[in-house]
């Protein structure tokens, strides 16, 4: 017989954290959503004592909405400063957080400040799992989206883009898991069925939207050469999850 739990979602009306609310719901699981449009803030703390009273579990996904280093920096310091302190509290038995593929790496720029997530995160009062995963999907559109006019420059790097419900499944059985991680195993990552080139994925979807799509070196972007060389690639361990970009944008209505 299958245990029910109940799991406050830290970002649950986020990219990813729609689909965590929407997977442990058809798992029959009660998934408490908390972001600032259900009147819960992980940075003020307003709500959040409320929302983790009762909760086994904590699924950090919640996130900075730009690329700047210092805030989300800033941000992710300070939300699992307040997880911790109020799971605590609430006698919630972990924390499990979405990382990103080769976020130990970085040296600048988001990844750097998810680098400081885990490592802000990691060693607090309550047992915490990380998943490392691969940029989404859906991140093809948002790197279209900060660009202005119908001719895109997107960087020629290697990726392996993978489907945010896809991580939303590995993340919930990782933080439900009953059994603790054996120690020296390595933090898990999930990643999609195959490498692509970021700009061919975005020519692919830029295609659908008028926009055409050409593909830069990357320079002047954070991590560039760490990321040609391919240091935000899956590691062997990897768990691989489909669908491809192009088997996904074709589900897309």
């Amino acid at each position: 017989m299958s245990t029910t739990y109940t799991v406050a979602v830290a970002g649950a009306t986020g990219r990813l954290g729609r689909h965590v609310v929407d997977v442990l719901t058809e798992q029959g699981h009660r998934a408490v959503p908390m972001s600032r449009a259900t009147g819960v803030d992980v940075i003020t703390g307003e709500g959040l004592a409320a929302a983790l009273a009762g909760a086994d579990v904590i699924i950090d996904v919640a996130s900075w909405h730009d690329s700047d280093q210092d805030a989300a920096t800033e941000f992710f310091r300070t939300s699992a400063r307040n997880l911790h302190e109020c799971g605590q509290k609430a006698h919630a038995a972990r924390i499990a957080m979405a990382s990103i593929i080769g976020a130990d790496k970085a040296t600048a720029g988001f990844l750097a400040a998810k680098k400081v997530h885990e490592e802000v995160l990691l060693p607090g009062p309550l047992p915490v799992r990380v998943l490392r995963a691969a940029q989404f999907h859906e991140f093809v559109g948002q790197l279209l989206d900060w660009q202005q006019g119908d001719v895109a420059y997107v960087p020629a790097l290697p990726t392996q883009l993978v489907a945010c419900r896809a991580v939303a499944e590995e993340l919930i059985a990782l933080a439900l898991a009953p059994e603790e991680p054996a120690p020296g195993t390595p933090i898990p990552e999930i990643a999609g069925p195959r490498q692509e080139i970021m700009a061919e994925a975005a020519r692919l979807l830029g295609a659908r939207r008028g926009i055409k799509v050409v593909g830069v070196d990357g320079a002047g972007m954070p991590d560039a050469e760490l990321a040609a060389a391919g240091a935000f690639l899956p590691g062997p361990h990897a768990k691989l999850a489909g669908p491809t970009f192009q088997d996904w944008l074709d589900a897309q209505p």
